[in-house]
């Protein structure tokens, strides 16, 4: 099966929720309780997908709402210095501010992140805030579950997802789950459902699909026959270093092999995987290639201090392919 995206429209791709400040530990191998310095990076699983969409090339659009102050402005410039459009990104009016995630290096193995979600702006993201002409100008809606957590950002993805159904674009679910963000897990497994069984593309870890099916130890198999009975198309299930497996509805599987690097820390790897995939899918490379392109960008961004700045370009992932495929040949 290659995935086709035959419209030509304004975007390739336009994401939708969380945009936030990630404050990475300068200091590595030590506790949080003793690192004094952090550096400042633009965070959040849609917004750092759409940046490393933009900077693979792709034409890329974001919906969200940041703070009216100084981590808000910081924000928008970025996104919009890397090429993403940001007339979409609303300004807060209320006092909320940007969420904030610290993150722990103290070890390779030993990763840690420390959010501060309370009252966030991107969570006040309102349906009357989302505009089908800006939807129906992209071939894809990306989505991720953490701005399914609260209302009223859960109805304004909602809403979203439905102008994307109504005017042919393909709705792409990266699941991105996070504990704290929701009440229980009974509430997790029915938005994440609703949203994955309208979805075209579903991606994420197996244990975030035994998170949306609220079961242990789920299976592969149970997932597809499952989420096939609805409107999914392609579904990528993720396991680590043993690689991931992408589903398709006309019944192929492919798997994609983890390449091995040197990882400085274990965080950013979802988001690099889902931009590199989605270049190379909206690009016409098919899903085989989709899957190298996603795993080497994962091993990439792992391998460097941040995650939004780290992610790759096109030529970047290819001669780290190049190089590995090199490896395995004189191996």
């Amino acid at each position: 099966m290659k995935c086709e995206f035959d419209v030509e429209r304004e975007y390739d791709v336009i994401a939708i929720g969380r945009a936030c400040i990630d404050l990475n530990a300068t200091e590595y191998n030590r506790p949080m309780e003793e690192t004094m310095t952090f550096t400042k990076y633009v965070g959040g699983s849609p917004a750092n997908i759409a940046i490393g969409s933009s900077r693979l090339g792709l034409r890329a659009g974001f919906i969200g709402k940041i703070s009216d102050d100084q981590h808000g402005r910081f924000i928008e410039q970025y996104m919009r210095g890397v090429g993403i459009d940001t007339s979409n990104l609303v300004v807060d009016k209320e006092g909320h501010k940007t969420g904030l995630t610290f993150t722990e290096i103290k070890s390779p193995e030993d990763c840690s992140i420390l959010m501060y979600r309370q009252d966030v702006a991107d969570l006040y993201l309102a349906p009357s805030e989302v505009e089908e002409d800006y939807i129906k100008k992209s071939r894809t809606l990306l989505v991720s579950g953490t701005a399914l957590s609260k209302s009223p950002s859960r109805e304004a993805v909602l809403k979203a997802v439905s102008l994307a159904k109504k005017n042919e674009v393909t709705v792409i679910f990266e699941l991105d789950y996070r504990p704290y963000s929701w009440n229980n897990a009974d509430e997790t497994a029915v938005y994440y459902s609703l949203v994955a069984e309208q979805a075209d593309i579903v991606i994420g870890t197996r244990d975030e699909y035994d998170v949306m099916e609220n079961i242990q130890d789920g299976s592969n198999e149970n997932t597809i026959r499952y989420l096939f009975n609805h409107c999914p198309q392609l579904i990528i299930i993720k396991h680590g270093v043993q690689g991931s497996y992408a589903y398709t509805k006309s019944g192929e599987t492919l798997k994609g092999e983890a390449y091995p690097t040197k990882v400085l820390k274990t965080f950013g790897a979802g988001d690099s995987y889902a931009s590199a995939f989605l270049y190379a899918l909206i690009r016409g490379k098919g899903i085989q290639t989709a899957l190298k392109y996603g795993s080497a960008s994962a091993s990439i961004v792992v391998s460097k201090h941040s995650s939004s700045e780290a992610m790759p370009s096109a030529e970047e992932i290819e001669q780290f392919i190049a190089e590995r495929s090199g490896m395995k040949q004189l191996s």
